[in-house]
């Protein structure tokens, strides 16, 4: 019986070192993958979202006062033409 109990005590310590070994190898694992990750995204050079946004705001403003401008043009060429 006493034959019995140390085995288990040994197959339980056993598995409660395997499981922080697993444990540890999972962290470190997920540490290099998060790296790697971030150094991929960092290499691809991608534009922020603020960025992005602005640029966006800017270009639709343009394209409104360029819109603005070529009505003026048409107008102006209208304007000449009776002369």
């Amino acid at each position: 019986m006493n034959q019995n109990n140390r085995i288990f005590d040994g197959l339980g310590r056993l598995m409660n070192e395997a499981a922080g070994v697993a444990d540890g190898v999972r962290r470190e694992v997920e540490t290099v993958a998060k790296s790697q990750a971030q150094r991929i995204v960092a290499d691809m050079e991608l534009v922020k979202r603020e960025d992005f946004d602005a640029l966006r705001e800017l270009v639709q403003v343009q394209g409104e006062e360029i819109d603005a401008l070529r009505k003026e043009i048409a107008a102006l060429k209208a304007e000449q033409k009776p002369a």
